[in-house]
């Protein structure tokens, strides 16, 4: 196996952005991932069901017995962070009944589909059934919309990725992309972001996905038409994509390959992060993540561009958009947690708009 020297910062930024991925599933759970998975898996040395448990080790837990003093100045910096605490939230209007915010992860652990304490009695009763993108429950509609904008998930023309990698790069992700049973040019016509979608994500979640689980948010709006309550979204899975591909495709690329270099790391990052979203702990996942890497300034290759695009923009977004749904009370708001902490969060935002969102677990 090849393997190459990582600079401090670009594995940092790698870690970053492989969270970025893993949290913003809302461009990866359509059926556009579904067909790559399936395609990639069907060339893959490793089959489906030979991965379906995760492994990984807790960084933190490792970190209490090496390294105690950063640990706690990590947590000092989460108990810092706004609304950083809980993933079940309650939304109130005076004149309206009140509404539910949940924290979710968009992956199919069993564990996180299990939902916190009181959740699943707050989504039985409510009427309306809000998530990122209604768009999940219908992979025929999903498939035609990215189907009109090409442009947003491949390179246009006779344009490949190779023509944006320097010798040495295209050497490592060929690497990377080979240890996982897919030839580079199998993937060459997809933008990065694509194909990182796929290799930042634990082999046990890729074969969950390629078998069919739905991943929390996927599984709420499914059980919201089944049940006949209505189902609204907050973004169009073009804007969602639009959003991601308004990035520097160099940030992109920079980030594939760091992901790729990481190897295992990835399965310790969701594992931790895994473990820090059931035990309500959202605000130290930030932080955890800049733990990997002792260069931690935000600006490294781009990631406040990153941050700013792809979560504060979208939270604003989010909130205007929910705030006429839940003035009318009796609503179930599902929304990856990472958009609920901070000063900008959905939480913040919320209660600027005068509601009083409360958490309860």
């Amino acid at each position: 196996m090849t393997t190459f020297p990582i600079s401090r910062s670009a594995r940092n930024l790698a870690v970053r952005l492989t969270d970025g991925v893993l949290w913003l599933i809302a461009f990866l759970h359509l059926l556009v991932l579904a067909t790559l998975i399936a395609a990639l898996l069907s060339i893959s040395d490793a089959g489906a069901t030979e991965e379906s448990t995760c492994g990984g080790t807790n960084i933190l837990a490792s970190m209490e017995q090496s390294d105690p003093a950063r640990l706690a100045a990590l947590r000092q910096e989460a108990n810092a962070v706004p609304n950083g605490k809980g993933l079940l939230w309650k939304i109130e209007s005076q004149g309206s009944a009140p509404s539910w915010l949940l924290g979710t992860m968009h992956v199919t652990d069993p564990r996180v589909l299990a939902m916190p304490e009181g959740a699943v009695d707050a989504f039985t009763k409510a009427a309306i059934v809000i998530v990122e993108s209604d768009e999940i429950v219908d992979d025929t509609k999903a498939a035609a919309a990215i189907m009109m904008r090409p442009d947003l998930t491949m390179f246009a023309g006779d344009k490949t990725i190779n023509d944006f990698l320097k010798p040495e790069d295209r050497l490592r992700l060929e690497s990377g992309l080979k240890q996982r049973g897919i030839p580079l040019p199998l993937v060459a016509k997809m933008k990065p972001w694509m194909i990182a979608s796929f290799v930042a994500l634990p082999a046990c979640e890729i074969s969950r996905k390629a078998a069919g689980a739905s991943f929390l948010d996927k599984k709420l709006a499914e059980d919201a038409v089944k049940e006949g309550k209505t189902l609204k979204g907050l973004e169009t899975l073009v804007e969602q994509l639009s959003a991601m591909d308004s990035l520097p495709v160099e940030l992109h690329l920079q980030a594939l390959i760091e992901t790729l270099a990481l190897g295992k790391t990835i399965d310790d990052v969701m594992q931790t992060t895994t473990d820090l979203y059931l035990s309500g702990d959202t605000g130290m996942i930030m932080p955890m993540m800049k733990s990997v890497s002792t260069q931690t300034a935000a600006s490294d290759f781009g990631f406040a561009d990153f941050e700013q695009r792809i979560i504060i923009d979208r939270n604003k977004i989010m909130a205007a958009r929910a705030e006429p749904i839940l003035k009318g009370g009796n609503v179930f708001m599902a929304v990856g947690a990472l958009h609920l902490s901070g000063p900008e969060g959905l939480v913040e935002l919320l209660r600027q708009r005068g509601f009083t969102v409360t958490r309860t677990n």
